[in-house]
């Protein structure tokens, strides 16, 4: 089969398009054929050895955790589902090595969730890290309840965005940061927008003069360390971005496959609660490329890679 993948960490330039063997399907598993994959943060800092203290790396590595394919053959104990089915999958092993940019992925039914049929398999690709690090810090780490209002920074982006779908969808008053140009983004999306700037935490004053009572950090550094003044007395915390968030009485997190929560997620993206935009696609071919689009920054969307 085809895939992308590196011998080395380094920059976009270290991946090499060519052929690897086919997957192995075990007795819980099954081959999918990929039809999408999208490029995730982690992906080119797996790929620059950012995550070499925590996660073992067996070299050649093929990036990619998220994916939107058809599944092919299923393992010998699998009953969830059959050859022909569409599924989407955060298929993230405990080292780098299997990834997904690939033409066939041996993905664990843990992993999998049969793929919304509203949503093109571009779009498909593109929920579940998004969906499942948003839905999992929502649900429990943040507990977030009707009534309450929740504080998302980087609301604008594509973790923050399905955040801000998924707080309004529990209920919640959503007060969303980002840059001027995320604004209108995130009014759409039902939010109350704050701008990025020296007098944010007036802003977010102004409109909760009481504090939040639970603030999502997708960026850390200097704006996590403003948040655990804009909370409410009892208020809560959590960073995916930071793990310095626990010197600052929050939580770090970090999204786990779960066939039920990403089950959830595309049962919400079936009934139109949930979307995730596409901002570009890529080849196979080109996904170094991909990456550079994705490091360059404001692509306002997800990045997708192809194999049709």
């Amino acid at each position: 089969m085809k895939a992308i993948s590196y011998r080395r960490y380094g920059g976009p330039e270290v991946l090499e398009y060519g052929d690897h063997p086919e997957p192995k399907v075990g007795p819980d598993a099954v081959l999918v054929e990929v039809r999408a994959a999208a490029v995730n943060p982690v992906d080119w800092k797996c790929r620059e050895g950012y995550l070499d203290g925590i996660l073992d790396t067996v070299f050649p590595v093929i990036p990619g955790w998220d994916v939107a394919g058809v599944v092919v053959r299923p393992g010998a104990s699998v009953t969830e589902f059959a050859a022909g089915d569409e599924v989407i999958g955060y298929v993230r092993e405990d080292f780098l090595s299997r990834g997904t940019f690939a033409q066939y992925v041996a993905a664990p039914v843990r992993t999998l969730a049969h793929k919304p049929s509203s949503l093109a398999f571009a779009e498909a690709a593109g929920l579940p890290l998004v969906g499942l690090t948003a839905h999992q810090v929502l649900h429990r780490v943040l507990r977030v309840r009707p009534g309450e209002t929740v504080l998302v920074h980087a609301a604008a982006g594509a973790v923050g965005s399905v955040a801000v779908q998924l707080a309004r969808h529990l209920g919640a008053r959503v007060i969303g940061a980002a840059r001027a140009s995320g604004q209108d983004h995130i009014r759409a999306l039902g939010g109350e927008a704050v701008t990025y700037g020296d007098d944010l935490a007036a802003q977010v004053r102004a409109l909760a003069p009481d504090g939040v009572d639970a603030a999502f950090d997708i960026i850390g550094g200097d704006l996590l360390r403003l948040t655990p003044g804009l909370l409410a007395p009892g208020g809560r915390l959590a960073s995916i971005a930071d793990a310095g968030v626990t010197e600052l009485g929050g939580s770090y997190a970090f999204a786990r496959a779960d066939a039920a929560d990403l089950t959830e997620l595309a049962g919400l993206a079936e009934q139109g609660v949930l979307s995730v935009g596409v901002a570009r696609t890529f080849p196979l071919e080109r996904a170094a490329d991909a990456f550079r689009f994705t490091e360059a920054g404001g692509a306002g969307g997800k990045v997708i890679v192809t194999t049709d």
